[in-house]
């Protein structure tokens, strides 16, 4: 049996927060290569989980090992022994467990598929397989769902208890069936990079590492999937707000609003890419989707030289076609916004009514309605919507910037 691969001691005492760094780049890729071998989400979560916090209590005293993911897996590998033992072919089983490659997450795709059955309710699918497969935590699906992180539990467990008790397959679904599931594989992909570009955690104001994955796993898709516009233009959108990257935050990781940011900064061969691929997809399939759509409006807002030159009545048209495909109340925020710089403040805020219910735990809500309650001089109203905004958010760039508007009015 292979030993665990040594640590270094000169890392010694290591923060928690580097720690969970680690987990979060490797865990989902061990996790999609046990899930692969094992047919059992539960199995494979639990190896995964026992490797991590072995690693919690280790790593601190015995140093991080050079390679961190190779210890990881060889414990869960280990771990996994004894539920392989207790079949006839564990041999078989055990010789084809490879420790997954960092530079191919495509065997994550494959499993996003597999996971994304459509004997499951949509959001249980999306909810399982970030969960599982990209490794997100319940409260990062809850934030991502806008749902308590209790209602997303459940749904995750009820979601593992059905596959276990109808015996649904794990298997990669013939090509005749991928777009049957497009859908909700091109949703996963978004939620994982939302959750990177702007991350709902208290750890850190973005995660790098997501946002890597997501773009890598959505030009993995395109390419699979060349004749289906919408992946196409999921990864146009990503690529879009990737390239305004280096211009987002500022010192400390204040973050900076788009309004201020160094234009200067942003990556213009990367904008102009990403626009040539959306233009090319627009033109030969004439299907518009809602990722096609949000990246047209990324793309209004990357031609514009400085914050004055923005096409407003342009993004407010792209988002209601958006609004025809997807009458989502995160749009109709959106749109808002956009409004504001139509037709004023009042218009904007009229655009909000009856969306307090359903974005009533998402900061963003609270924090466009403080804006526009300020514009309209109803400065206490805009006061109490900020301090919403910040009770609900974790993300300590936002968290700094609410304070700061709070304190200054």
């Amino acid at each position: 049996m292979t030993d665990v691969p040594r640590a270094e001691p000169a890392h010694p005492g290591l923060p928690r927060a580097e720690l969970a760094r680690v987990v979060r780049e490797h865990a989902g890729r061990l996790a999609a290569s046990l899930v692969s071998l094992l047919g059992d989400f539960s199995a494979a979560e639990d190896l995964v989980q026992d490797a991590v916090e072995t690693a919690l209590v280790r790593w601190p005293v015995d140093g991080v090992p050079e390679r961190p993911e190779a210890w990881l897996f060889t414990v869960a590998r280990r771990r996994g022994l004894d539920l392989l033992r207790r079949e006839s072919n564990y041999r078989d089983k055990l010789a084809g467990l490879h420790e997954p490659e960092r530079g191919e997450p495509d065997d994550r795709l494959r499993l996003i598929f597999i996971c994304c059955h459509p004997a499951l309710p949509r959001q249980a699918q999306i909810a399982l397989t970030l969960r599982v497969v990209c490794g997100l935590t319940t409260a990062q699906i809850a934030a991502a769902f806008l749902a308590q992180e209790s209602t997303v539990a459940q749904r995750i467990t009820r979601a593992k208890k059905k596959i276990a008790e109808a015996g649904i397959p794990y298997r990669v679904p013939a090509a005749d069936e991928l777009s049957g599931r497009l859908r909700e594989v091109l949703t996963v992909i978004y939620l994982l990079f939302n959750e990177g570009y702007l991350s709902s955690t208290l750890e850190r104001a973005q995660a790098r590492d997501l946002v890597d994955d997501a773009e890598w796993l959505a030009s993995l898709l395109a390419g699979l999937m060349p004749d289906e516009p919408e992946a196409a233009g999921l990864l146009a959108l990503i690529r879009l707000h990737r390239a305004r990257g280096p211009a987002r935050f500022g010192p400390g990781g204040r973050l900076v609003l788009l309004a201020d940011q160094d234009r200067s900064l942003w990556d213009r061969t990367a904008i102009d890419q990403a626009i040539q691929l959306l233009t090319r997809t627009a033109r030969r399939y004439r299907r518009p989707g809602s990722y096609q759509l949000q990246a047209a409006i990324a793309a209004c807002h990357a031609e514009a030289e400085r914050w004055a030159d923005t096409d407003w009545r342009q993004i407010v048209v792209l988002y209601d076609m958006l609004l025809c495909l997807d009458p989502s109340p995160v749009a109709r925020l959106n749109r808002a916004i956009a409004v504001r710089y139509v037709d004023g403040a009042e218009a904007a805020l009229a655009g909000l009514k009856d969306l307090g219910e359903a974005l009533g735990r998402y900061p963003l809500y609270h924090a466009t309605r403080a804006e526009l309650l300020r514009d309209l001089g109803r400065r206490q109203e805009a006061r109490q919507a900020d301090e919403r905004a910040l009770a609900l958010t974790a993300n300590p760039a936002q968290q700094a910037l609410l304070e700061e508007r709070i304190t200054w009015g």
